[in-house]
């Protein structure tokens, strides 16, 4: 079964719009794990827009299941990770003004750097991720920085999913396939819904885990955190 990570950093979003602690991001991972989310995903940006540094440290003691932090590893964010040590860190190289994730890593063309950064997280016990689009070279060019794992860029897959376009599964069905041969673990994020998460996990083999945030968060409006936490789970089956 694939794993389902939870981002919480819409929740963060509606929290800072207003000022003060509501809703409480700590106490909102701490339910969605009770409703069976088996990992929590921040994302905390230098403005700190929406997560917030200090919120990555708060969570930490009530994250029981598997704790995900996403950034771009600049000096602060990874004294940030070296001092929280979550289960994971993915790697995505957001510009400081990005207002969403938008691209995966030139693996090829960072390959010193990307090596540098892994060998300093695992040596601290920490699995490492790569943001990646699903090209094939960029995936050879991740094995070769260390890494345990790929994070697939699943945009291009919802949005042509969402216009019908059944094949544009394809580039991530064989992007999963070479990181299995070479022995990748395979997760994939970003504009992943209850529309398209059946579809996808049936066609990429090996997916061991998916961070949804935006979609879920948007589909808890209308139906419930826990109801929907539990859509996922039994798509993901």
């Amino acid at each position: 079964m694939t794993k389902l990570s939870v981002n919480i950093n819409k929740i963060a979003t509606l929290r800072n719009s207003r000022g003060g602690d509501t809703p409480n991001v700590v106490q909102f991972a701490k339910d969605v794990q009770r409703f069976g989310a088996e990992g929590i995903t921040v994302h905390p940006r230098p403005d700190e827009r929406h997560i917030k540094y200090q919120d990555t440290r708060d969570l930490k003691p009530e994250v029981y299941t598997e704790f995900n932090v996403e950034g771009n590893p600049i000096k602060s964010f990874m004294d940030l990770v070296l001092e929280v040590k979550p289960t994971q860190v993915t790697l995505v190289p957001d510009a400081v003004d990005a207002l969403t994730s938008n691209a995966g890593w030139d693996t090829m063309k960072h390959v010193s750097f990307l090596t540098e950064v892994i060998s300093e997280f695992k040596s601290n016990g920490i699995r490492t991720s790569i943001f990646v689009d699903p090209v094939l070279k960029m995936i050879e060019g991740a094995k070769t920085t260390g890494t345990d794992r790929i994070e697939l860029y699943t945009e291009s897959f919802a949005q042509e999913y969402s216009l019908g376009n059944k094949n544009a599964i394809i580039p991530f069905t064989k992007a999963a396939e070479l990181a299995n041969e070479i022995d990748l673990g395979v997760n994939a994020g970003h504009d992943l819904s209850l529309e398209n998460i059946k579809f996808f996990k049936e066609n990429v083999p090996e997916l061991l885990e998916v961070s949804i945030g935006h979609a879920l968060v948007s589909e808890s409006l209308y139906l419930g955190v826990e109801n929907v936490v539990q859509m996922y789970l039994h798509k993901l089956k």
